[in-house]
């Protein structure tokens, strides 16, 4: 019997201490996290934050950018948002990426807008915006996967109407939006700028209404980094865009430019073709 005692205490410890290492951890999520995971306190933070700027608006309009945040808010997928420029000073406000025009007495908007990856967490707006938020092209799963677009609105009566939907092949960097002509044949140009912390740059994808403004737009590709640059250009004389390709070499203790190379737009296969090797094509 004595010699049972011990025995007993230690298999009452062994289940104890069993039972105290299998307890679930506790997850500790902040409100923020919580909302991203729950559709329904996502959209009443988000209906909450409309209504303030709504009533602190001092003066409105028809379609005016509080009035496109509620049509995304309600007629779009879980986790859409509209984009906000990135902030030019520490403290000051961004504002909504959009630009407001006007063409045969109708009212169009363009805007930059982001949606989530379905089956995934709804990415957040602030960690898509920015120098430090281009990091997020190496791992944006971690955060939600974040697919942005650009897409033009028609204002009619009040009402919001999808003209066309282009997308913006990045995930993260966002920095501005901005209309622009090129020279060579004064056609306009929506220039959308993302940062690219990783390159010490930045990439430019360049929208040229060659159709118009209501026609889908043509899409060139530019930037300049550290060691990597591509400018816009005219090379063939005809409507689309062309441009040159830097070469770099890039050295222990040297990197600098070498050579160029320029790309033509082939509107029969619908890709940019090297004027020195056909075989060699870039989608944009």
């Amino acid at each position: 019997m004595k010699k049972s005692i011990p025995f007993l205490l230690l298999l009452i410890l062994s289940i104890v201490f069993y039972s105290c290492s299998n307890k679930p951890e506790k997850q500790t999520k902040t409100r923020g996290d919580e909302a991203v995971y729950s559709v329904n306190k996502e959209e009443d933070i988000r209906n909450y934050n409309l209504q303030i700027k709504e009533n602190q608006a001092k003066q409105r309009t028809q379609c005016d950018t509080l009035s496109l945040l509620a049509y995304i808010l309600r007629n779009y997928p879980h986790g859409t948002y509209l984009v906000d420029f990135d902030k030019t000073f520490t403290y000051n406000v961004p504002k909504p990426a959009v630009i407001y025009l006007t063409k045969d007495n109708q009212k169009y908007i363009l805007a930059v807008i982001v949606r989530s990856k379905p089956g995934e967490r709804s990415v957040e707006p602030k960690n898509l915006v920015g120098y430090k938020e281009s990091f997020i092209n190496l791992d944006s799963t971690k955060l939600g996967t974040a697919f942005f677009y650009l897409t033009l609105f028609k204002c009619e009566k009040g009402t919001f109407t999808k003209i066309w939907q282009d997308p913006i092949p990045s995930h993260g960097g966002f920095n501005s939006i901005e209309l622009k002509k090129w020279s060579y044949n004064n056609t306009t140009y929506v220039k959308i700028d993302f940062l690219d912390a990783q390159g010490i740059g930045h990439i430019d994808y360049n929208y040229f209404l060659i159709n118009g403004l209501t026609e889908k737009p043509h899409l060139l590709m530019t930037y300049k980094g550290i060691d990597f640059k591509r400018t816009l250009a005219n090379v063939n004389n005809d409507r689309y865009p062309d441009y040159y390709e830097f070469i770099y070499y890039n050295l222990p203790k040297k990197i600098y430019e070498k050579d160029s190379v320029a790309f033509v737009w082939d509107n029969k296969d619908s890709h940019y073709v090297s004027t020195r090797n056909q075989l060699q094509t870039r989608p944009y």
